[in-house]
């Protein structure tokens, strides 16, 4: 059935995001994690924290907006968080989610492509979750790694804090306990 050879194909093409490195490093380990790693990571985290919410979300709509959220990275490549993205970036990973999400069914494309879109505009109560969400696993992986991306790529506190503000946008609670753990990490040094 052609569909479902699709389907394969698509799967096939997914497993790629293995080999799109990030730039933080899971904590005790000695490299840098991959984007799937990464996707995954955040799904477990979105339904652990899911009673944190600011608003009530459908937590099935932000675990697909956390899987499909960095599949144009596969194309495009990963940008840290902190360096922003250019247009030239924004539109190869644009691009890119669109060729994968080519295998799918139309339906099933539009879909997937409307929560890609949904995930970047970031206003509906699951985009400002799932975008909370994101940020939480590079955060703890430096808090527990002592800082090494902050340090690698000469982040300081200024930008953490200002990058990682909008984790309150779908989480206040989950904010208040973060920001307690950085500032504890300026006072302890591993955030300058």
């Amino acid at each position: 059935m052609k569909e479902i050879e699709n389907i394969l194909s698509f799967i096939v093409e997914l497993d790629k995001l293995k080999n799109v490195y990030r730039k933080s490093r899971p904590v005790g380990v000695d490299r840098y994690e991959n984007s799937a790693e990464h996707s995954w990571q955040v799904c477990l985290a979105a339904l652990a924290l899911k009673d944190f919410a600011n608003e009530k979300t459908d937590i099935d709509r932000v675990i697909k907006m956390l899987l499909i959220h960095d599949l144009g990275e596969i194309d495009a490549g990963d940008t840290i968080v902190y360096a922003g993205k250019s247009r030239e970036q924004k539109a190869q990973e644009t691009a890119g989610v669109e060729r994968l999400l080519s295998f799918l069914s139309e339906s099933n494309c539009k879909e997937y492509l409307a929560l890609w879109f949904e995930f970047e505009e970031g206003e509906t109560p699951e985009a400002k979750f799932a975008r909370a969400i994101d940020r939480v696993p590079p955060l703890l992986q430096n808090l527990n790694g002592k800082g090494c991306t902050w340090q690698e790529n000469n982040i300081g506190k200024e930008q953490v804090f200002t990058v990682n503000r909008r984790i309150s946008e779908g989480s206040r609670e989950l904010w208040k306990t973060i920001k307690a753990m950085l500032d504890k990490a300026v006072a302890d040094g591993i955030l300058k």
